[in-house]
């Protein structure tokens, strides 16, 4: 990703009401802060929010959050939400201390257009890698449900995988995601790439709670 500077992040970050700048703060209390118990869809690596934003416009009575290390790529975010949004916060944070800001509180995952980390040293830091994979398990309120969208057939060919062992259930997939259907909601990537003709691999993966331990 080509980061940009954006001169006034941090006034933009600062007055945002839509804003979590700790995620561990509301670990536990996440339905309190919403006001109500809706389910909670979680998209982790938002990008500057598109898809989410979508979603979450689409649907009131889902609450969304979502997560982004890059503050000139929150800041992004942030502009574009809508004042009276009322079931949408986004966290500036790292993906890696994700278990401390859930505890059995989501319902849904989404993971569109992940960093690959093509290099084999590196395997550990994709989204879907089995480190993830366990910490997303105590995330989860009820059964496991996780969605990943992406242009990258050996980031796709290797979460195949490491869903498989987790004991994930791959109950839907594509390997040319905007050929097979019609898709309401896309990413900034997802927008781009499909444009130009690439293919978009997608994945729907399920777990029963009960099996995870």
């Amino acid at each position: 990703m080509r980061l940009r500077n954006v001169p006034r992040k941090e006034e933009i970050m600062k007055n945002s009401p839509f804003l979590i700048p700790d995620g561990k703060v509301y670990c536990g209390k996440w339905h309190a802060l919403f006001q109500n118990d809706h389910p909670i869809h979680l998209e982790i690596g938002m990008g500057k929010g598109q898809f989410l934003i979508a979603m979450a416009i689409a649907n009131p009575t889902i609450n969304f959050v979502g997560i982004e290390k890059y503050d000139s790529v929150v800041a992004r975010a942030l502009e574009k939400i809508p004042k009276d949004l009322k079931n949408l916060y986004v966290i500036r944070g790292n993906a890696m201390g994700i278990d401390s800001m859930f505890q059995e509180e989501i319902d849904t995952i989404y993971l569109n257009f992940s960093d690959p980390w093509p290099k084999k040293r590196h395997a550990l830091r994709r989204l879907t890698s089995p480190l993830f994979l366990s910490k997303y398990a105590s995330l989860f309120k009820n059964d496991f449900h996780l969605y990943q969208r992406t242009d990258n057939r050996n980031l796709f060919e290797y979460s195949l995988l490491c869903f498989s062992e987790a004991g994930y259930t791959l109950k839907d997939i594509s390997l040319d995601f905007h050929k097979d259907r019609d898709v309401p909601f896309t990413t900034e990537f997802e927008t781009k790439f499909s444009q130009m003709g690439c293919p978009i691999y997608y994945v729907e993966v399920t777990k029963k709670k009960s099996s995870s331990k």
